[in-house]
């Protein structure tokens, strides 16, 4: 598996999916990004703590497929010392060596095999609705701060979305404040709600655009997958009862 890809972009497109990697001692896979060449010439690199993923691609130069899961941290500080130039990655699929060739340089990693890395979920049976960036990023603002940390409450460690023909909701309570954000210019096709958990809330508040692009929001029983830009968010839903918050609203 070899490509080449300039420094920037490849720097850019990592830390877009960096916050969802994780710092598991259990499964030390998950400190690496899946890096998959796909359809020749399309770079699709993932990064996951298995509650939450982030997928971002990008095109290269490459004649053949491959995927190499490349330890994150030493990949990450390698290429910020390097300045904007293309670079060549060799991986020999064999041993998951993983040579770096920067004008003089050459850098060597050790990866791991692509196919241990964790499997990440794929829509099925998914509703869709769609929302301006503005929209949503707007509705975390108004409403991650009252969520609460409280592990023993689960149910309240999210920001509560309903979703109905008439209007969008937004609601998050730690039990001493309650905030309810609510948008009448945004609908859905059929009344549903969910629980979406606060640290893939934070990715998408750092991730969302600042142009005002369409989010495409789509959602099943267990998980919600958000497509923007160049970038899949996956998270998977809280699975509580959210309080009755209309109760305590005089």
């Amino acid at each position: 598996m070899r490509f080449i890809v300039s420094t920037s972009t490849l720097l850019k497109h990592l830390q877009a999916v960096s916050g969802a990697l994780s710092s598991s001692a259990v499964l030390p896979i998950l400190e690496n990004f899946l890096f998959e060449i796909k359809d020749g010439g399309n770079l699709v690199i993932s990064a996951t703590d298995l509650q939450t993923s982030m997928i971002t691609s990008l095109a290269v130069e490459s004649k053949e497929g491959g995927k190499i899961a490349v330890p994150s941290k030493i990949l990450l500080d390698t290429l910020k010392t390097l300045p904007e130039q293309p670079i060549a990655f060799s991986v020999d699929e064999q041993t998951y060596a993983i040579e770096i060739s920067a004008g003089d340089g050459k850098y060597k990693l050790s990866g791991e095999n692509g196919e241990d890395f964790p499997k990440i979920p794929v829509v099925e049976n998914a509703s869709t609705v769609n929302l301006p960036a503005s929209v949503l990023a707007e509705a975390i603002n108004k409403t991650i701060f009252a969520v609460s940390n409280d592990e023993l409450r689960p149910a309240m460690t999210g920001v509560f979305c309903q979703l109905s023909p008439q209007n969008i909701t937004f609601v998050a309570t730690d039990a001493h404040k309650l905030v309810r954000y609510r948008r009448t210019d945004a609908k859905a096709d059929s009344a549903t709600s969910f629980i979406l958990p606060k640290k893939a809330l934070n990715l998408l508040k750092s991730s969302l655009p600042s142009e005002d692009l369409n989010v495409s929001i789509e959602y099943n029983s267990t998980s919600a997958f958000f497509k923007f830009g160049n970038i899949n968010l996956i998270c998977r839903l809280v699975d509580e009862r959210y309080p009755d918050y209309d109760a305590v609203i005089p």
